[in-house]
């Protein structure tokens, strides 16, 4: 199947595929005239990739569950150890965002918003103790 065909089938855009290939995330084959050509095997992969990185893993990240995904030995504790890393980040990402977003809150708080110049929200950010 030709790369629109597999991109309408995975989710991802053609451009994305082009980008996964060039940097040997995922590897299509090719007819002899240079044209790549998908099979289903490809979609699936490029399903998995799609929703590997919806759920937050890295590309790199990516590289390692593939590589988990295509080996039938694999041991599920390895796959638990990169899920479980993920979701470590993805706490430690949402702790600091809680933190950013008590931050402005409170800087909005303070702000009078009215049509004077003095303005807390700008002091803050220029304030170089920070």
């Amino acid at each position: 199947m030709k790369i629109s065909e597999a991109a309408r089938q995975s989710g991802l855009p053609a451009k994305t595929i082009r980008y996964y290939e060039s940097i040997g995330l995922f590897n299509s084959e090719r007819q002899q005239n240079g044209y790549r050509d998908y099979q289903e095997r490809d979609v699936k992969q490029l399903r998995f990739i799609n929703r590997a990185r919806q759920l937050g893993f890295s590309l790199d990240e990516c590289r390692g569950l593939l590589q988990l995904f295509r080996d039938p030995h694999r041991a599920s504790r390895h796959v638990k150890e990169l899920a479980e890393s993920r979701m470590h980040l993805i706490d430690e990402q949402i702790a600091n965002l809680m933190a950013m977003k008590e931050t402005l809150s409170g800087l909005i708080t303070q702000c009078p918003g009215n049509d004077e110049s003095d303005c807390i929200i700008l002091d803050e950010l220029a304030d170089e103790k920070h």
